[in-house]
């Protein structure tokens, strides 16, 4: 992560200095990581820490066909901050949800909520279960709440990132979202809104946390996710969905990203991050393992929860620093 400090005249002009003589890359993030496209933007201070899901490396879609390495990776260690038991997934649906484009629908709404509603406790997310530590037990379990907000397009159809907060904290203050210590509040935009700060050129989604009097522990997380659809080939990994929504789809993969870093990083960077800031799902960012299956449309996927299938990303086990789809069976 970066931050953004205001400097005096003389210490300004050093940083110039130093700029036109040393190419440098963001803080917090390695040559290996830029080549992933992992990134930590920049934050005003005062303002949370930015933890970005970065964009698809291959742009293309023979990239996600390799399963991703066997090894293991950089050590993530644990830095004393708080850490989620069993997070309770919030659903923000930002814009229009109701479009006859095929993909902001009621149905593409459902294959998130399907999600949800399974991917806790399955052979998947129990690798976060690797992640206890400092008294906190890391279930392994997710639960989705029914509780949702619909705002339209209350703050128009490009948002910033401070915007993005204030969309939770209303929905919350209107009494359609609970004040939840324990929650993680997903505002899931369609396909014509933008992220003013970088959405599709940058990143597809981020989570952070801010202080909040709202909640019992004093923390409000919450995460952006915008519709793949918008730009297909930078933040999903195929343009066919296995549900058939390849947009929704590909924010699926990105929803189980940022849930599992809220999981264990929940307040950046004071959980599980390694030395330079990257968290378990950035690690694994874009592998989809060795398991994979060719559905009846032609898309891939590499599990089933529920009655569905998705192509979802790997995640890193704090117990060898190597990524796994499956966790029970230690499949990489």
């Amino acid at each position: 992560m970066k931050r953004v400090l205001t400097v005096t005249f003389a210490a300004a002009l050093a940083a110039v200095l130093c700029a036109l003589t040393t190419a440098r890359l963001p803080h917090g993030t390695t040559r290996a990581q830029s080549a992933q496209g992992l990134s930590h933007r920049p934050v005003e201070v005062g303002e949370p820490d930015l933890i970005d899901h970065g964009m698809n490396p291959h742009r293309t879609e023979t990239g996600f066909l390799t399963a991703g390495g066997t090894g293991s990776l950089s050590p993530i260690s644990y830095h004393n901050g708080q850490l989620m038991q069993t997070p309770t997934a919030y659903v923000i649906w930002y814009g229009n949800w109701n479009r006859g484009n095929g993909t902001d629908t009621p149905a593409g709404q459902q294959i998130v909520r399907d999600f949800l509603s399974s991917v806790g406790g399955s052979n998947y997310y129990r690798v976060n279960t690797t992640y206890s530590a400092g008294g906190y037990n890391v279930s392994g379990n997710v639960t989705r709440s029914t509780r949702e907000a619909a705002p339209g397009y209350s703050h128009g159809t490009s948002l910033s990132d401070a915007t993005i907060q204030t969309i939770v904290k209303e929905a919350i203050n209107s009494g359609a979202l609970p004040a939840d210590g324990n929650g993680v509040y997903f505002v899931l935009t369609s396909s014509d809104v933008a992220e003013s700060s970088g959405f599709c050129s940058r990143y597809c989604g981020w989570h952070t946390s801010t202080s909040s009097t709202q909640t019992s522990n004093g923390r409000l997380r919450y995460s952006f996710v915008g519709n793949a659809a918008r730009c297909i080939t930078s933040c999903a990994a195929q343009s066919v969905g296995p549900n058939g929504n390849a947009g929704v789809d590909g924010m699926i993969s990105v929803v189980a990203h940022e849930l599992e870093e809220a999981n264990t990083d929940p307040d950046p960077a004071s959980g599980w991050v390694d030395s330079s800031g990257a968290e378990n799902a950035d690690k694994c960012a874009w592998t989809f393992g060795s398991r994979q299956f060719t559905a009846s449309n032609g898309a891939v996927y590499n599990m089933t929860l529920g009655s569905r299938n998705y192509l979802i990303q790997r995640n890193l086990s704090a117990t060898d620093n190597k990524c796994y789809i499956d966790w029970i069976n230690r499949i990489q």
